[in-house]
């Protein structure tokens, strides 16, 4: 079963990426997932064969030596990778949202001929970081507090010197610590009474002085990332670590929804490989097990029709909704990205629950994939900026109410 359901669908371009999402996955990063996940190590191996694929420029533009691809390609690329190895794809995700945010997001953005200059420059230095040095970006995102929801600034602060920035901070849950190249910094300009719009985009290179990551990493799920703590301590980064201009991120944040759910291709990902396991199993077609068939039973068969329509259900709205991806969404498109991005999130775990209770106690072994993917998309509602919790905040609010609107105080 394709990813993206009917290949026709895609352009030929589409279909080689994801094509070569999908050997990589079957040859490579499958065979490796179960050990990265026991040993809660980063698949360093995986990503040697992401950078000789040329896949990690694939949101890099094509004028800056990158394959240019669209939000849509990246989201069916990174679902396909999320079928073999969550960990991967996930890390991924934080790997290509600064690419997507200094490319795709920033072209539309209105800027100054000095910004845009500007910024040329500066992007050029960490595209070309990217595609000719294969080196790896991240994107530490959470902290401790309610700025990684956006109801606060960040609690990481950029302060002002000659020539760039001190930066002083921590960043929780940062995927990719101690093995990305440059963190993608997410701060607020000191300055008084700062606010969101403050905020900052910094790369700040993992071995400027100050930078560590700390603290152990033993999880439920996701262990491949190894999202340790990212300490950062007054690190100096130059005013050519920017990878938005100084006060556009809140501009691009609001402008650009679509990227608050680049992690969920990953859980598509995980969503697919549950079915894709359950008939793999009831087929006795599981390598290393005993070719016994088990499909004959009703129970079986209903069970698999649930999931294939859950499947289905999960995958159309997670295609339109990432085909729908661009600047300035109307309010339904926004309502439409919130509702996939919840539906996703938790069918993924949904789909893996079935998939025990169908296949029954030997997919809880370690030796088999299933009670991997159920660790792995359990994760998924839980990740900020946008937990299931939150999606449905919002939704429901946006549903009720237009913009400014409020309700007159109840005596």
């Amino acid at each position: 079963m394709h990813i993206a359901g009917n290949p026709g669908t895609l352009s030929e371009r589409q279909r080689e990426l994801v094509d070569l999402a999908a050997q990589l996955g079957r040859e490579r990063f499958a065979p490796r997932a179960a050990a990265h996940d026991r040993d809660a190590s980063f698949p360093f191996d995986n990503y040697q064969d992401l950078r000789a694929s040329g896949l990690l420029a694939i949101c890099v533009p094509q004028a800056s030596g990158g394959l240019g691809a669209d939000f849509a390609t990246y989201a069916m690329v990174a679902a396909e990778i999320g079928r073999h190895c969550g960990a991967t794809a996930l890390s991924f995700a934080m790997h290509v949202s600064p690419c997507l945010w200094s490319g795709l997001v920033a072209d539309a953005l209105a800027m100054s001929p000095a910004q845009r200059a500007e910024h040329e420059r500066f992007r050029a230095a960490h595209f070309g970081n990217i595609v000719e040095r294969g080196q790896l970006y991240s994107q530490p995102f959470s902290e401790d507090g309610a700025a990684a929801a956006g109801q606060a600034p960040w609690g990481t602060l950029a302060h002002p010197v000659d020539g760039g920035y001190r930066v002083s901070g921590r960043k929780t849950f940062a995927s990719l610590a101690g093995a990305a190249d440059f963190y993608g910094v997410l701060c607020t300009l000191e300055r008084p009474a700062a606010t969101p719009l403050d905020a900052l985009y910094l790369a700040v290179p993992a071995g400027a002085a100050g930078v560590s990551a700390v603290g152990d990493w033993d999880p439920l799920g996701m262990r491949g990332t190894v999202s340790r703590t990212l300490v950062l301590d007054d690190v100096f980064v130059p005013h050519s670590a920017r990878l938005l201009p100084e006060g556009l991120y809140a501009e691009a944040a609001a402008r650009f929804p679509h990227m608050f759910t680049t992690q969920s291709p990953t859980y598509m990902g995980l969503a697919q490989a549950a079915y894709d396991f359950t008939v793999q199993y009831l087929r006795g077609e599981v390598p290393g097990m005993a070719p016994v068939k088990r499909r004959m039973y009703p129970t079986k068969q209903i069970a698999v029709a649930q999931m294939r329509i859950t499947l289905e259900q999960t995958r159309a709205l997670f295609l339109q909704s990432a085909r729908d991806a661009g600047v300035d969404p109307d309010d339904d498109t926004r309502q439409r990205l919130l509702a996939a991005h919840y539906t996703v999130m938790e069918n993924a775990n949904d789909l893996a629950r079935l998939a025990i209770r169908t296949c029954g106690g030997q997919s809880l072994l370690k030796s088999l994939p299933l009670e991997r993917l159920y660790r792995d998309s359990r994760c998924g509602s839980l990740m900020l900026p946008w937990t299931a919790e939150l999606c449905l905040d919002r939704l429901g609010r946006e549903g009720l109410y237009e913009g400014g609107e409020s309700d007159e105080a109840i005596e």
